[in-house]
């Protein structure tokens, strides 16, 4: 019953009800975007440190994997080392570079050289995976080609499809126009490459064969190491990290941990706009409805003082008005968390697009517990919004107020 005429009380004025919804949506709506991307980037980027299981990184004394060109010397060593380990389960080796394209509409691409078996940067979407010839300099017809996965971007600017061939160099002298190492290679695959932005163009080839292209220089040499830990949780993680860092004092090893907690240094400005912009959300909020239900309550002094000269009692008119509030942020959040949803989709895709961010990453990020956490909040805020008002028309006297009403 009271349900019934709460909701009848707020159908009065469709007009004013309506709009007051939708403020609330809105409310509702950039609420919910803001605890996505307080928490969707921290927890987007645990998910694509993850993505192939490996929870260390290993890389050049002092700085972040790819933060420069620095690189690894004795890196066997340090491989057969980890492995060597029992509470590592796989360590994937990895070398990047540039190298230069004969014959495409680009003359360069970046270049990752992995051992396909342990390989964790890529997934393969079409074709087949890298392999090597037994030489890379054999271009002979009874010598199969080597093999690489290249990304969409790659096969889009550089004017090739599955199956062609091509020739990759290094040591490129400009003035001669001469490659100090070639091989032609077969474009085999097409992958997704997890932590090279999208807008990228990038080769996937043996490891062995990069180093050969890249010269002596580079015969023993990695960019970085992925490792797994065999337990995989936090503390087998810590303890794996640690040994690192006491048996090879040439490296860094940084666990997923750390590195989020380093992004989340890098990226704290976003997670403080976030609260801010949400806690604005919930003030508006609750601000419509306060004013919403006050100035219904006002326009209707006499007809609560009627009600209460005929035997109801101020816990029922207090209980209705109360509903009242309840309903119109019901309302608003559910038209909230569509509009939320859809506006978290739009905004992701532009962030998505600046350059330098791995393809796979994402800004915002549902979260049932997070999610559902923030709209109660947002209706127990606009609920409550709705007490004051109740309790003013509960305490309504009667007799002044039905004197006013009959002057009036």
């Amino acid at each position: 019953m009271r349900f019934m005429m709460a909701w009848a009380t707020l159908r009065r004025h469709p007009a004013r009800t309506t709009l007051a919804m939708l403020g609330i949506a809105v409310a509702a709506a950039l609420l919910l975007d803001m605890v996505m991307l307080a928490t969707g980037m921290s927890e987007s980027f645990r998910s694509l440190l993850l993505t192939r299981g490996y929870q260390l990184r290993v890389s050049p004394k002092g700085t972040l994997p790819f933060d420069s060109e620095a690189t690894i010397d004795g890196a066997s060593a340090i491989v057969r080392a980890l492995r060597a380990n029992p509470d590592i389960k796989a360590v994937s080796p990895t070398l990047g570079a540039t190298l230069t394209l004969n014959g495409s509409r680009i003359p360069s691409a970046f270049t990752m050289g992995l051992e396909q078996a342990v390989q964790g940067d890529y997934t393969l979407e079409a074709g087949t995976d890298i392999t090597r010839a037994d030489s890379a300099a054999d271009t002979s017809a009874v010598a199969p080609l080597p093999r690489i996965v290249v990304s969409q971007t790659f096969l889009t600017r550089a004017g090739h499809a599955v199956g062609d061939t091509l020739t990759i160099s290094s040591g490129l002298d400009a003035q001669l126009r001469t490659a100090a190492r070639s091989s032609r290679v077969v474009i085999s695959g097409m992958g997704r490459f997890i932590y090279v932005p999208g807008e990228t163009p990038v080769m996937a080839l043996d490891l062995a064969l990069l180093r050969q292209l890249l010269g002596p220089g580079f015969r023993d040499r990695m960019s970085l190491a992925m490792a797994e830990s065999r337990r995989g949780d936090s503390a087998s993680v810590e303890a794996v990290r640690a040994w690192i860092a006491t048996t090879q004092p040439r490296v860094t090893a940084i666990s997923t941990e750390t590195a989020i907690r380093q992004v989340e240094e890098r990226l704290s400005y976003f997670r403080q706009l976030a609260f801010v912009l949400g806690a604005i959300s919930l003030g508006i909020g609750f601000l419509l409805v306060a004013t919403l239900v006050t100035l219904s309550v006002n326009e209707r002094r006499g007809e609560i003082a009627v009600l209460r000269a005929i035997g109801t009692q101020r816990i029922g008119v207090l209980q209705q008005v109360f509903l009242e509030g309840l309903l119109l942020t019901s309302a608003g959040i559910i038209g909230g968390l569509a509009l939320g949803l859809v506006t978290a989709q739009w905004l992701n895709g532009i962030l998505r697009d600046f350059p330098g961010l791995p393809s796979a990453f994402d800004f915002f990020v549902w979260s049932p517990d997070a999610g559902w956490r923030a709209l109660v909040l947002l209706l127990t805020s606009g609920t409550l919004a709705g007490l004051l008002p109740a309790w003013r028309a509960a305490s309504i006297p009667i007799a002044r107020a039905l004197r006013e009403e009959a002057i009036g």
